[in-house]
């Protein structure tokens, strides 16, 4: 085959660090804008972006020549700096060490665009660690509870 074609769909789930909720609901829109904005440098465009007080959910298109680890770091990295113009109570502000990335199939993006689009009203009844946990455990992921949370 001359050409390398691909469609890799991620859902991309990371928090702030000990899951502090420090974001802001005037910020988020902005956060999310901001983030589209990198995945579209990394060519990985985006699908929807949502965030909450303590996390963000990522669904886009994986670029076929980027690691996914590479496109977390620099979404992290970028959002970061970003943040920490915006407030003075920001200035110290992190993402957590790691992230959850999870594969959609094109089948569900409907289903998983709906998910984070209801991030809000999902997290009055689950908090953040369940929500995470249920997702690890819905894709057969591995883990120690020990080194799941920073």
């Amino acid at each position: 085959m001359s050409q390398s074609l691909a469609k890799v769909l991620v859902h991309i789930i990371f928090s702030t660090k000990g899951r502090m909720p420090v974001i802001a609901p005037e910020v988020r829109h902005e956060l999310n804008a901001y983030i589209v904005g990198i995945l579209r440098q990394l060519e990985c465009p985006s699908i929807l972006i949502n965030s909450v007080a303590d996390h963000v959910h990522i669904l886009c298109c994986l670029s076929r020549t980027l690691a996914l680890a590479k496109a977390v770091e620099e979404v992290k990295k970028g959002s970061s700096k970003w943040l920490k113009t915006k407030a003075a109570a920001l200035r110290n502000f992190h993402w957590q060490n790691g992230y959850g990335a999870f594969s959609v199939s094109q089948s569900s993006v409907d289903e998983v665009r709906r998910y984070i689009a209801n991030q809000e009203e999902h997290h009055r009844r689950v908090t953040f660690e369940e929500e995470f946990r249920a997702f690890l455990d819905r894709h057969g992921v591995a883990y120690d509870e020990r080194y799941v949370w920073d």
